[in-house]
């Protein structure tokens, strides 16, 4: 008996592997961001939603940069080879990833944090709360 899950056959193993650890170059997850936020970030965590919800709560240590702000005047404040990690609301919402895509057409490197604010709280990690913004 075939299920919708076996209906199409499992890529080869080495494709699998190829596959999955190139996934790593484009993602992050919120454990790893919250690891590295505590020891000393290499990178610069932003928050690409509005700054209303920014000041409602945040990830700890981002910097608010709504998606559609992302212009080349504003990256010129870190070097060409700063390393950008973005979020928004969650799985559901695809800010980070419009950001994400901003970023890169600047030439910037850049990664998505996975699961964005929902997958933050999931993993039990707090918010910050505050009126500012980039």
């Amino acid at each position: 008996m075939s299920t919708a899950v076996t209906a199409v056959p499992a890529a080869p193993s080495d494709e699998a592997k190829a596959h999955f650890a190139d996934a790593f170059r484009f993602e992050t997850d919120c454990w790893d961001v919250h690891e590295a936020l505590q020891n000393g970030a290499d990178f610069v965590l932003l928050d690409v939603r509005s700054p209303a919800l920014f000041a409602a709560g945040h990830v700890p240590g981002a910097i608010n940069l709504p998606h559609g702000k992302i212009v080349a005047s504003r990256m010129a404040d870190w070097s060409a080879d700063t390393l950008f990690v973005t979020y928004c609301a969650g799985p559901h919402c695809n800010g980070a990833a419009r950001g994400a895509l901003r970023l890169a057409s600047l030439g910037r490197p850049v990664k998505i944090m996975a699961g964005g604010l929902t997958g933050w709280r999931d993993e039990g990690f707090s918010l910050a709360e505050a009126s500012a913004s980039a």
